[in-house]
C-alpha cells in the first residue's frame, strides 16, 4: 500500500489527483496534444498503474481537465470582478481578467481542449462558463444606466476577443508591453463609457 502523506487518505487521495490534473494541464499546455498516462504518471511522480486508480481511461482523465479549469477559469475572472467597487470598474475587471486569461498559459490549456475533446463533453461546461460570466457582467452594466446590457455585453466580449488577438496573434509582439497596449487601446475607447479615467498613453511595441 502506498505511504500515505496526508492527514486522512481521502485527503491523500485529494492530493494525488490534484497532483494528476495538474501534471496533465502542464502537458497540454506545453504540447498541445493529449497526454497519456504514463507521461502524467511521471509528470506528477506516480507510477501509470497509479494513475488508473483515478483515472479509468485517457478520455475520463480530459473529461477530468475539462470538469476542472472551466470553474477555475471562472473564479479566476469573478474574483477580480468582485473586488471591484463602481459598476465601471467591474466591467474593466471583466474586461482586464479576461485579457489576462486569454494572455496567459491556460489558452494554450483551451485550444488543445477544443481539438481533443468530444464537443458533447466540452460544450456544457463551455457554455456555463460563459452564462457564469455573463451574469455579474450584465449586472455591472445595469448598474451603469445601460438599457441594452446583453447586446452591450455581447460587444464587450467581442473587444475582449480582439485585445487578445492583438497581444498573441500572428505576427503581433507579446508580452508585458503588447499587453499594455492593447489595454490602452480598450481602455481610450470605454474610459468615458464607463466613467473612468484615461490613461496615459502607451508608446507603441516595436
Amino acid at each position: 500500500m502506498p505511504r500515505i502523506t496526508a492527514g486522512t487518505v481521502a485527503e491523500h487521495h485529494a492530493r494525488q489527483r490534484r497532483a494528476l490534473l495538474d501534471a496533465a494541464r502542464s502537458i497540454l499546455a506545453s504540447t498541445g496534444v493529449a497526454p497519456t498516462m504514463s507521461e502524467v504518471g511521471r509528470r506528477a511522480g506516480l507510477a501509470r498503474s497509479s494513475v488508473y486508480q483515478y483515472f479509468a481511461s485517457p478520455e475520463e482523465l480530459l473529461e477530468g481537465i475539462v470538469a476542472d479549469v472551466f470553474p477555475e477559469w471562472a473564479r479566476s475572472v469573478l474574483e477580480r470582478v468582485a473586488a471591484a467597487s463602481t459598476p465601471g470598474d467591474r466591467v474593466w475587471a471583466y474586461i482586464e481578467a479576461n485579457i489576462d486569461l486569454f494572455d496567459s498559459a491556460e489558452q494554450a490549456v483551451a485550444r488543445a481542449l477544443s481539438r481533443i475533446v468530444d464537443p458533447q463533453v466540452l460544450m456544457p461546461p463551455m457554455k456555463a462558463f460563459h452564462v457564469q460570466l455573463q451574469i455579474p457582467l450584465r449586472q455591472a452594466l445595469e448598474d451603469l444606466g445601460e438599457h441594452e446590457p446583453e447586446a452591450v455585453a455581447e460587444h464587450i466580449d467581442a473587444i475582449i476577443l480582439q485585445a487578445s488577438r492583438a497581444i498573441r496573434g500572428d505576427g503581433a509582439p507579446s508580452g508585458p508591453e503588447a499587453r499594455a497596449q492593447a489595454l490602452a487601446r480598450v481602455r481610450r475607447m470605454l474610459s468615458g463609457y464607463l466613467q473612468l479615467p484615461t490613461p496615459d498613453p502607451v508608446p507603441p511595441v516595436t
